[in-house]
């Protein structure tokens, strides 16, 4: 009973390493490339609320760039390292 929830607790653990790109030739892991890509989308996204004078009539437009900086993020992550 013990070794079999010893064995479902290290399921997880894989041989291949973490989630890394090489840049400049060292490693990266792939949630700093996407939080810059989020943080990104989500600054655009402000500047698309102001540019469009939205931002005088939208309500809580820090949960709408958030949440779109975190789903281009998230569609990046499914699309490029999704294995």
């Amino acid at each position: 009973m013990q070794l079999a929830l010893a064995a479902a607790t290290v399921s997880g653990c894989a041989q291949r390493g973490a989630p890394s790109f090489v840049f400049f030739g060292a490693f990266f892991p792939d949630w700093m490339l996407l939080s810059g890509i989020g943080i990104l989308a989500a600054i655009g996204t402000r500047g698309a609320l102001i540019a469009t004078h939205l931002t005088e009539v939208m309500p809580l437009q820090l949960l709408l760039c958030v949440s779109v900086g975190l789903s281009l993020a998230t569609i990046v992550w499914l699309l490029w390292f999704g294995t």
